[in-house]
């Protein structure tokens, strides 16, 4: 072309090219109606093992448009894909289901980021040795204190009694009402194997109080169910991981090995004192702010007002509220 036909040129002999996006991005997600329903038991590295309504065993990816939405242990998912089970298959959740508890935690009290541990668990199962480790009051205090925020039934299960005494210990927890389960290392645990029947139930203990006995006591082949969630992320073991595995008659027990700490930053005052109906009423009538420990703490506090009428209860119920205040009775 010569230069006098150049300056013959207009924005018209211009060629330009379609940009990427030139179709509307639609904000329309899949239905996915035919997803099939699942409970995860396990996760590791971005992968999720489930345990689908079959009884198949499924490893799992979550889908591009559920996002950075976060998938636990006890989750009811939808699932889409190849749910066969068989090795080196890969399916996709696609939905998360409302849940119906959470237990929760924070590293530590001043930790504002809260995780969820176990998703949809109806007990929670606070597994405490009378003797060889002693007990501490101060673990079993956030544990009711989680349980109560988080929607789960407490229950505390006292190990090693052929050691100590359980007495003077649920002394401190009668006025709670929390149910109790007495075992001994020496015999079966037919009580609590009752009351897990048929129910999604995560156990919780420090190392020794003798967790891992009673998991296998419960669940014969634990470690080879294990071994299958472990072999979901690369082959990495997942004992730092909480893991569901499935009793012989029927329900859940969700193993939570890798709690080493229970920091409350997310749990209010308000949020424990919902847990007791015969305060909760008061506690609307207390000043702003008010964390419900009574004078001096808390002058004005409108609980005062119940202590002639179940002075034991609200002891009890100040026990935990005073527990938010440290760690020190519960980290290892």
């Amino acid at each position: 072309m010569g230069k006098q036909d150049w300056r013959k040129l207009d924005e018209s002999d211009v060629r330009v090219r379609p940009g990427r996006g030139t179709r509307p991005r639609s904000k329309i997600r899949p239905e996915h109606a035919d997803a099939e329903t699942a409970m995860v038991i396990g996760v590791d590295r971005g992968r999720w093992t489930c345990a689908m309504e079959s009884g198949a065993v499924v490893t799992a990816m979550r889908a591009r448009e559920l996002g950075r939405t976060p998938v636990v242990v006890g989750d009811q998912v939808g699932i889409v894909g190849d749910t066969s089970g068989q090795p080196d298959t890969l399916a996709r959740i696609v939905r998360v289901g409302e849940r119906s508890s959470v237990l929760r935690r924070t590293a530590d009290d001043t930790d504002p980021f809260e995780r969820v541990v176990v998703a949809n668990a109806s007990q929670l199962i606070m597994v405490v040795a009378l003797a060889d480790p002693p007990p501490r009051t101060g673990f079993i205090d956030r544990c009711l204190v989680a349980s109560y925020a988080g929607g789960l039934e407490p229950v505390l299960c006292l190990t090693k009694s052929d050691l100590a005494s359980p007495d003077s210990l649920l002394a401190l927890y009668t006025e709670l009402d929390v149910p109790v389960i007495v075992t001994r290392s020496d015999e079966e645990p037919a009580a609590l194997r009752a009351r897990l029947a048929d129910t999604v139930s995560c156990l919780i203990g420090h190392s020794g109080v003798g967790k891992s006995t009673l998991v296998n006591k419960l669940v014969p082949d634990a470690n080879r169910a294990v071994g299958v969630v472990s072999g979901v992320g690369k082959g990495r073991h997942t004992s730092t991981q909480a893991v569901a595995l499935r009793l012989p008659g029927g329900g859940w027990v969700v193993d939570t090995p890798g709690i080493r700490s229970f920091g409350l930053a997310h749990i209010t005052p308000d949020d424990i004192v919902k847990a007791f109906p015969d305060f909760a009423e008061a506690a609307e009538e207390c000043p702003p702010g008010c964390g419900h420990l009574g004078a001096p703490e808390d002058p004005g506090c409108m609980l005062d007002e119940l202590v002639p009428d179940a002075p034991g209860r609200l002891t009890s119920l100040r026990r935990l509220l005073a527990s938010r205040a440290g760690m020190d009775d519960y980290t290892d």
